[in-house]
């Protein structure tokens, strides 16, 4: 065997390695803080926190105060709390994104493009997430691609309260049509 394929079976294997890391199941790793699990609060409103733990002034601070053990020390605690909340945004991502497929199963309107769409949002909101934690795990602090990915479910919730709206409205007006015409065959003699 010559040296070529003993590189290409290793940089396999090493993807292959890399591919399970990735996939492996993360709600078993980290446990988010329960008061960011609260199902009355959406994630949006902790994102100002979030953006304000993973600032560089109090970091930056104490390290001018000669307190560098404390500095790495805060760094990693609140890099902790971001992969809580990243954790959480993902759990509410895929909430939403199992109630879009029972909305989207409700909806006659639905078709094989929107079916597409809800696959590429789901596809792209994974490596988007998968991104940034392995951007916090190597020490960085992605907040402009933290607050997209917000954004992204923020988005979601919004487009699935349109769309459960709308489907409820559909519901309304077919019962009263139904009612109105059943009704109409009560009223004859």
């Amino acid at each position: 065997m010559n040296f070529t394929l003993f590189v290409l079976i290793g940089f396999a294997v090493l993807l292959l390695l890399l591919l399970a890391w990735v996939l492996r199941d993360t709600s078993k790793l980290s446990k988010p803080n329960a008061d960011l699990d609260s199902a009355d609060t959406p994630h949006v409103a902790f994102f100002p926190q979030v953006r304000q733990a993973l600032a560089e002034q109090d970091s930056a601070y104490l390290s001018l105060r000669g307190m560098h053990e404390l500095s790495r020390r805060v760094r990693k605690e609140r890099r902790k709390i971001a992969m809580a909340y990243l954790t959480c945004l993902r759990g509410d991502f895929l909430k939403l994104w199992r109630l879009a497929r029972v909305i989207a199963s409700m909806s006659p309107q639905v078709g094989m493009l929107q079916e597409l769409q809800r696959m590429q949002l789901g596809l792209a909101f994974s490596l988007r997430y998968e991104m940034i934690r392995i951007k916090f795990l190597f020490g960085f602090a992605p907040l402009p691609e933290l607050g997209s990915l917000s954004e992204v479910v923020s988005g979601l919730s919004i487009r699935l309260e349109t769309a459960m709206k709308d489907l409820g409205e559909r519901t309304a007006l077919a019962a009263k049509l139904a009612s109105s015409l059943d009704r109409r065959w009560l009223d004859t003699p």
